[in-house]
């Protein structure tokens, strides 16, 4: 399984949008990034989101939307609004 997640740091007061498959394994890849890698930037990223996806292609699709949106906005009612969340995996389904 696949998964689309959203980091946040209240430092930068950004968001950071990726996929894995092994999620913990690359959440405590962010935490403790040494090189210049965007997440080095911060140490206080934190989990925002999460979205289970069935394959990677489906991850994938729905990682570029997201990130496409350039809006923080969205990715707020993301949380806020899950029905867009089932809308964006539904859109996605065939991949």
């Amino acid at each position: 399984m696949s998964i689309v997640y959203i980091l946040y740091s209240q430092k930068l007061n950004r968001f950071y949008i990726g996929y894995t498959s092994d999620f913990d394994l690359r959440l405590e890849f962010h935490k403790n990034a040494t090189t210049r890698k965007f997440t080095y930037n911060a140490t206080d990223w934190i989990l925002f989101l999460k979205i289970d996806c069935t394959t990677k292609k489906q991850a994938l699709s729905i990682e570029k939307h997201i990130k496409n949106m350039k809006s923080k906005t969205y990715i707020q009612n993301l949380l806020k609004y899950p029905e867009i969340i089932d809308k964006l995996v539904e859109k996605y389904s065939d991949c």
